[in-house]
C-alpha cells in the first residue's frame, strides 16, 4: 500500500471513529420511513424509480462510454480491445456488488413493508460486514492473477498487458464500490430514489471530470481511466453512506451473535443473487472466447457494443432494481394484486422503451462507428447489433423483471437457474451453430435466439410465482 492510500484509509477510519453513535446507533435512533409503494399507481412508481435510477446509471455508463471513446482516440485497436477484456473480467466483481445490493434491497424492503425498520437496518450492517469479507479476497485474486485470467479469456500480449494494468489499479478500490452499491440498495428499499440516484450520479460526474485530466493531461492513457474510476468509487461510497447517517438513523450496531442469526436469510438471497449475476460475465467470457481468434478490429467492435448497450438501454437495466423494492414491499404487505400489476406494467414499459431506442441506434450506427474508429469487420459487428439485436433486447428486459420478481418473492434460486441457462444453454449452442454456418455474423446474431426463449420463460415463471404465493397465503389465513 502506498503512502497516499494509507492516508486515505486513516482519514476514513478517523471520520468513522469521530462520528461514534451517529453512525452505529443501535435501535434507539432508527428513523421510521413509510412504505410508500403500498399505495398509488404501480406504473408511476415504476417510472419514477426507473427514471431516477437511469439518470445515475446513464451518467456512469456514459462515462464508461467516454472512457472507451478517449482510448479510441489513441488509435490503437489493442487498447480498445483491452478495455473490452478488462470490463468483462471486472464484471465478475460487479456481479458480487449487484448480488449484495439485491440482498440488501429485498430483505430491507420486505421488513419495511412489514413495519419493521430496525431489522432492515440490522440487515444493512451485517451485509456490509459480509461484503468486506467477500470482496477483499476477490480483489486480491484479480490483482495477482489478472494476466492469467486475461490470457484464459483470449487477450493477446498487447491487450493483455494494457488490461492487466487497468485491472490492478481498480482492484484495491473494490471495497468502496461494494459499499456504495449495498447502501444504494438500502436507499432504494425505502423508495429514496433521488438519494440512490445521487450515488451513481456522483460516480459518473467524478469520472467525467477526471478522465480527460488523467488520460490526456497526465498522459497516463488507459491507466488514467482506471485511476479516475478508482477515485469515483471513493466518492460514490461517501454519497451512499452519508444520507443513511443523516436521514435514516445511521447503521445498526454490529454484534457477532446477530450476524450469525442473520447470515442464513442473507445467504438465502445473496448466494442465488451472486450466482445469477455471475452468469452474465460467464456468458461474456464465453462470447469473447468465440471471437478471440478474430482480429483486434472485431474485438474492438464488440467492446464498443459492450459500452453502447448500457447507455442505450439504461432504463432497461434500471428496471430490475426499480421493480424489486415495489414487489418486495407489496409482498411483505401481502398485496399480491399489486405485485402482479407491477410485473405486467413493467413489461409494457420495457416494450415501449425498446421501440423508442431501435430507430435511434439504427440511424446512429455509422456516426458511432466513425467516432470509435471502427473499421472493416469491427464496423460490421456494430451495424449488426444496431439493426438486428436492438429490437430483441426487450426479451432481456423480460428476464430482468423476472429476476426481480423471483428475488423479492422468496425464490432467488429460480432467477439463478434462468440466468445460468440463458448464459450457457441459451448461448453456447447458438454461438457454435452461428459460427459454423454463418461465421462472424452468426456469432453476433444467433445468441439472441436464447434471449427470446428465456425472456418469455422468465415472464411465465414470474406470473406463476405470484399466483402460487397468493394461493399459499390464502390457504394459511
Amino acid at each position: 500500500m502506498t503512502p497516499w492510500q494509507k492516508t486515505i484509509g486513516q482519514n476514513i477510519f478517523s471520520a468513522i471513529a469521530s462520528s461514534g453513535q451517529a453512525i452505529f446507533s443501535g435501535t434507539d435512533n432508527i428513523t421510521t420511513q413509510p412504505a410508500i409503494f403500498l399505495t398509488g399507481s404501480p406504473l408511476r412508481h415504476i417510472t419514477t424509480m426507473a427514471l431516477t435510477a437511469s439518470i445515475g446509471l446513464l451518467t456512469m455508463f456514459i462515462v464508461d462510454f467516454a472512457d472507451l471513446f478517449y482510448i479510441a482516440q489513441l488509435e490503437d485497436s489493442a487498447l480498445t480491445a483491452a478495455m473490452g477484456f478488462a470490463a468483462t473480467i471486472l464484471f465478475f466483481g460487479t456481479a458480487f456488488y449487484i448480488g449484495l445490493m439485491i440482498a440488501t434491497s429485498a430483505l430491507a424492503a420486505r421488513h419495511i413493508g412489514q413495519g419493521n425498520p430496525e431489522q432492515a437496518h440490522r440487515y444493512l450492517t451485517n451485509i456490509l460486514v459480509l461484503s468486506t469479507i467477500l470482496i477483499v479476497p476477490l480483489a486480491i485474486l484479480f490483482f495477482v492473477f489478472a494476466p492469467d485470467i486475461l490470457e484464459l479469456a483470449g487477450a493477446d500480449r498487447a491487450a493483455n498487458q494494457a488490461a492487466t494494468g487497468y485491472i490492478r489499479i481498480i482492484a484495491p478500490f473494490m471495497p468502496f464500490s461494494v459499499a456504495a452499491m449495498v447502501c444504494s440498495g438500502f436507499l432504494r428499499a425505502h423508495g429514496a430514489a433521488r438519494r440512490a440516484m445521487n450515488v451513481t450520479l456522483s460516480m459518473g460526474i467524478t469520472n467525467a471530470i477526471l478522465d480527460p485530466i488523467f488520460i490526456f493531461g497526465f498522459g497516463w492513457g488507459i491507466n488514467g481511466a482506471a485511476v479516475a474510476s478508482a477515485c469515483a468509487a471513493i466518492v460514490s461510497a461517501i454519497f451512499a453512506i452519508w444520507p443513511i447517517i443523516k436521514s435514516y438513523g445511521g447503521f445498526y450496531r454490529f454484534t457477532l451473535p446477530q450476524f450469525r442469526t442473520d447470515i442464513r436469510p442473507i445467504m438465502a438471497i445473496l448466494i442465488p443473487a451472486i450466482l445469477t449475476n455471475v452468469a452474465t460475465p460467464i456468458g461474456g467470457f464465453i462470447s469473447y472466447r468465440f471471437i478471440a481468434d478474430y482480429s483486434n478490429d472485431v474485438i474492438a467492435g464488440f467492446a464498443v457494443v459492450g459500452r453502447v448497450v448500457p447507455v442505450a438501454f439504461c432504463l432497461m437495466f434500471s428496471l430490475s432494481g426499480a421493480v424489486g423494492p415495489i414487489i418486495g414491499q407489496n409482498f411483505g404487505a401481502l398485496k399480491f394484486d399489486r405485485v402482479r400489476t407491477t410485473i405486467q406494467q413493467a413489461t409494457l414499459f420495457a416494450i415501449a422503451y425498446t421501440l423508442l431506442i431501435w430507430p435511434i441506434l439504427y440511424l446512429l450506427s455509422g456516426p458511432i462507428s466513425d467516432a470509435f474508429y471502427l473499421v472493416g469487420e469491427g464496423r460490421h459487428v456494430f451495424w449488426l447489433f444496431a439493426v438486428f439485436l436492438t429490437p430483441l433486447f426487450f426479451f432481456n428486459g423480460m428476464l430482468f423483471i423476472s429476476n426481480a420478481a423471483c428475488n423479492n418473492l422468496g425464490h432467488p434460486s429460480w432467477s439463478t437457474l434462468m440466468n445460468w441457462l440463458r448464459n450457457t444453454l441459451g448461448l453456447v449452442p447458438f454461438l457454435w451453430l452461428g459460427r459454423e454456418y454463418y461465421g462472424l455474423d452468426g456469432i453476433v446474431v444467433a445468441p439472441a435466439i436464447g434471449g427470446i426463449i428465456f425472456g418469455i420463460a422468465g415472464y411465465m415463471v414470474a406470473q406463476y410465482l405470484v399466483t402460487t404465493q397468493a394461493r399459499r397465503t390464502a390457504l394459511t389465513r
